[in-house]
């Protein structure tokens, strides 16, 4: 049996074609794919995702096919997403400075660490970062989701986001060094042309957030560097780019092309792409 590959999936929403196109591509390719959440709840489509008559605000168009509309319902129908792991169970959080013994708390941190990481790393060949707008609250500044995604890159394996997934892996740095795992590498994400200007939600909230509480792009710009590129598509129908170990897609349009590629560098060995 191939590697089975480990989906992380916020628990506020994710997009479902952005898990449910990949997940095809990778089944049918051999790599069965597991689930994991912040705190193991059960993680949820977002309804839009699901409406082939949803009109997404930027592009003025509905953005959701009938065809992968009713993919993502025969899914959120059976019962893959109740065996979700949970990641807060797996791997500790870091102590604050302030602790009455951090020195001693941090050894101990950083060794729970390694444990519950390398058993994940054992135990997935590969890992996928699913978007929507849920990954805003609980995964993109989630400290446990960086060491995950941190161990997974010490051990070159490959490492495959999209939409606001990618966000992650701006943000996961070692606690030391403080530089982002995309320095010098060539990556795209949710380009500004796509942002709203007002209506981003998240399920199990009352409220409207309005516009992202961030410009995507240009957090991924700063964090490649100048010896990197962020690479927006802009007017391109699909943007996947191939920078191994990652794999990166703008949006849901690319969901199944990442599936595509995400297959070709697990079994082809493929290193570039897109660039």
């Amino acid at each position: 049996m191939a590697g089975k590959v480990l989906a992380v999936l916020s628990e506020r929403g994710y997009w479902g074609i952005e898990l449910v196109g990949p997940l095809a591509a990778l089944e049918a390719a051999g790599h069965p794919v597991e689930f994991i959440t912040p705190r193991g709840r059960r993680a949820r489509a977002l309804p839009p995702s699901m409406d082939p008559t949803y009109v997404d605000p930027p592009l003025g168009v509905c953005v959701t096919t009938p065809d992968d509309a009713e993919l993502v319902r025969r899914f959120e129908a059976t019962d893959r997403l109740s065996a979700t792991r949970d990641l807060s169970a797996i791997v500790p959080e870091r102590p604050y400075h302030s602790h009455p013994d951090f020195l001693r708390a941090l050894e101990r941190y950083y060794g729970a660490v390694r444990e519950g990481v390398g058993a994940l790393t054992a135990e997935y060949c590969a890992l996928l970062l699913v978007g929507g707008s849920g990954p805003i609250v609980d995964m993109v500044n989630n400290q446990r989701l960086h060491e995950l995604v941190l161990g997974f890159h010490r051990e070159g394996r490959p490492i495959a986001a999209i939409c606001y997934g990618v966000a992650v892996l701006a943000f996961a740095r070692d606690f030391n060094d403080r530089r982002s795992i995309i320095r010098g590498k060539h990556v795209t994400g949710h380009c500004i042309e796509y942002d709203y200007h007002d209506g981003t939600g998240f399920l199990d909230t009352d409220f409207n957030l309005g516009p992202p509480p961030y410009v995507l792009e240009y957090v991924l710009a700063d964090a490649v560097g100048l010896d990197g590129q962020f690479h927006g598509g802009f007017g391109k129908r699909t943007s996947v780019i191939v920078d191994f170990p990652f794999v990166t897609a703008r949006s849901l349009q690319c969901s199944h092309e990442l599936g595509a590629q995400f297959v070709n560098v697990l079994d082809r060995g493929l290193k570039r792409y897109g660039w």
